[in-house]
């Protein structure tokens, strides 16, 4: 008997030390968790909310930046052609923006790349031409997005892009080797093109033709001009991102010619419907009072105001922008519906596709 109360007393003896540990380290970490010291140390274990620290910085262009990134351990990867979110800390905000990733699936290093053209006034997009730095730590989501590839890869392939719609295409771009593919690409100037080396490379192996159209003399080319450059269109199926004039232009020529189930498009903005006009917002956690313009999101709105927005793809899609609405009326900008809430039944509403219709109260 004595021999077996010795054996029945170790458990009990190492859970006693275990949780003396586990005592010990909150007490000196108190505020702080002991989990809040290992996201110090060890911010891309796995377990830990998704992060990524940044490798490189690399300057594309004059005003695009391509960015390497470490993702944390919980990273599960993404299809070519996808985007993911991340969240950047500027001047003690944390913003999150989408953006594509040009970088291949087959990496089994957990590096990826996104890269980003400045915009005028974009907060973000700004910081990460001029301030990003090798060593920044991002907080990241996983990818998502439809705008990718079937298998087996379609025969005949197009695809239609300008500006930063050609980031998607170029992750599908290093990823396949297309049986044929197309593309045609509109930019300000050669010099303002993005991965315009790597995409003559491609050419000259044979992987890809190649039709460039400078808009700073020769605008960007209309849907019904693709004909002329890519005579076989109708055949292929197309991939197209870029500018919305550019899409609902395409749209409409690809119905015009009974095929748009061969049209695939990935928009970057959401389509805005103006009407009437704005009114007054007033942030109540914040007790932040500002004016919205009829066409103007009150994401926009409270950022300028100096409020905290919590935000995502700035386009409806994600939902990170979710907040009640508690009194007052906003116009959803994709539709000029008007959501109209009272003091008694508070609505939620996307703020990123929201505009005040006259004056009402957002609990942010």
């Amino acid at each position: 008997m004595a021999f077996t109360a010795q054996r029945d007393s170790r458990p009990t003896l190492q859970r006693t030390i275990r949780d003396s540990a586990r005592s010990l380290a909150r007490l000196i970490t108190t505020p702080l968790s002991p989990g809040d010291y290992l996201d110090l140390f060890l911010p891309l274990r796995a377990g830990a909310p998704l992060r990524g620290r940044v490798v490189a910085v690399r300057p594309e262009t004059e005003d695009a930046t391509t960015v390497t990134i470490l993702t944390g351990r919980g990273w599960r990867g993404h299809l070519p052609g996808q985007y993911l979110r991340i969240g950047v800390d500027v001047d003690g905000v944390r913003l999150w923006r989408s953006y594509s990733i040009t970088s291949p699936p087959t990496r089994h290093d957990r590096l990826i790349s996104i890269t980003v053209r400045a915009i005028p006034d974009g907060v973000v997009s700004n910081h990460i031409l001029r301030q990003l730095t090798p060593g920044t730590l991002l907080m990241l989501d996983q990818a998502v997005g439809f705008f990718t590839q079937p298998d087996p890869l379609p025969a005949k392939v197009l695809f239609l892009t300008a500006g930063s719609g050609l980031t998607p295409v170029m992750g599908m771009l290093r990823s396949y080797r297309f049986p044929d593919a197309v593309l045609v690409h509109s930019a300000p100037t050669p010099e303002r093109m993005m991965f315009r080396e790597e995409l003559h490379r491609m050419v000259a192996d044979g992987r890809l033709t190649l039709v460039e159209r400078f808009t700073d003399d020769a605008g960007v080319l209309p849907a019904g001009e693709v004909g002329t450059v890519v005579p076989d269109w109708r055949k292929r199926q197309t991939w197209a991102c870029g500018p919305a004039p550019l899409l609902n232009d395409a749209e409409q020529h690809w119905a015009e010619a009974g095929i748009a189930d061969r049209l695939h498009v990935e928009r970057f903005h959401v389509q805005l419907v103006v009407e009437g006009a704005g009114g007054e917002a007033h942030f109540t956690r914040s007790d932040v009072r500002t004016h919205g313009e009829a066409a103007e999101p009150l994401l926009d709105a409270g950022e300028d105001a100096g409020v905290l927005m919590p935000s995502g793809c700035r386009m409806g899609i994600c939902f990170g922008c979710v907040a009640p609405l508690t009194d007052g009326s906003v116009r959803d900008l994709r539709t000029g519906d008007i959501v109209t809430a009272t003091s008694d039944e508070a609505v939620l509403i996307q703020t990123c596709v929201s505009a005040a219709a006259g004056s009402c109260s957002i609990d942010l």
